[in-house]
């Protein structure tokens, strides 16, 4: 069956394997997404038909090589090795990268999405670069000295929360990053309080966002939101009422 039950299909697994950080299930189960993908985009195109036999064609070389198949493949590695830095897990991204360059070479689909979080970007300039800095230290336990890291806690994970938004995977990569953000900011409470900017009025701020006990997208942008002043960064109005409308509860 080709359409988009089996996309959801498809995409299961690999949501799985984001989420768990696994790397054998991440491996075997990419290829299959990138080919319902690129088969779904080009039906919509006008380029393709169901095959007589149902079954969703495999991609050859060339289509391996093309710009739309290499930007699917770019979110899910993205994706990948957000969850794996979130943990601290370098060796299932290595696991990852070895597999793929085994079977599809070095420019394999979402070689540059990994690309960010190996090299050493001196000056970041897109949300590509600032994730994959970030994520390289996560990945290598490359920690500032402890009068920064609340700063650096937050700029991560405004970071990451932005490209999460941006993903196919952005449920996959909330529930993490918002565990990574609830045991960041309670490590900060705990043994970094003396750090923070103004203690007296955002040390209660931070216990009480701590209150809160759900993990999800609303949480992460309450903590952007109201410990900003914390680690004296600003935000201007209007992202101010972005945050304020994700935090916000029904």
């Amino acid at each position: 069956m080709t359409d988009m039950t089996e996309l959801r299909t498809r995409k299961e697994p690999l949501n799985l394997a984001i989420v768990h950080v696994d790397p054998d299930a991440f491996v075997a189960n990419l290829m299959g997404w990138l080919e319902i993908t690129a088969f779904i985009k080009a039906q919509r195109a006008g380029e393709a038909v169901v095959p007589a036999d149902g079954k969703t064609p495999a991609l050859s070389a060339a289509q391996l090589r093309n710009g739309g198949v290499h930007e699917v493949g770019n979110d899910a590695l993205s994706a990948f090795a957000m969850t794996a830095a979130l943990k601290g897990d370098k060796a299932a991204v290595d696991k990852v990268e070895t597999a793929l360059l085994d079977s599809m070479g070095k420019d394999f689909p979402g070689s540059f999405a990994l690309w960010h979080f190996r090299a050493a970007i001196d000056a970041p300039t897109t949300l590509d670069d600032f994730v994959g800095q970030a994520g390289k230290k996560m990945l290598t336990g490359d920690l500032p000295p402890p009068p920064l890291r609340a700063k650096e806690y937050w700029s991560a994970g405004l970071r990451f929360f932005e490209k999460a938004r941006k993903s196919n995977f952005v449920h996959e990569i909330m529930f993490p990053l918002a565990k990574w953000t609830r045991a960041r900011w309670t490590e900060t409470a705990e043994k970094g309080v003396a750090f923070l900017h103004h203690i007296e009025d955002n040390l209660p701020v931070l216990r009480e966002v701590l209150e809160e006990p759900r993990n999800d997208q609303a949480f992460i942008a309450n903590v952007l939101l109201k410990l900003a002043p914390a680690v004296d960064m600003e935000l201007n109005e209007e992202y101010q009422g972005f945050l304020r409308s994700l935090a916000r509860r029904n």
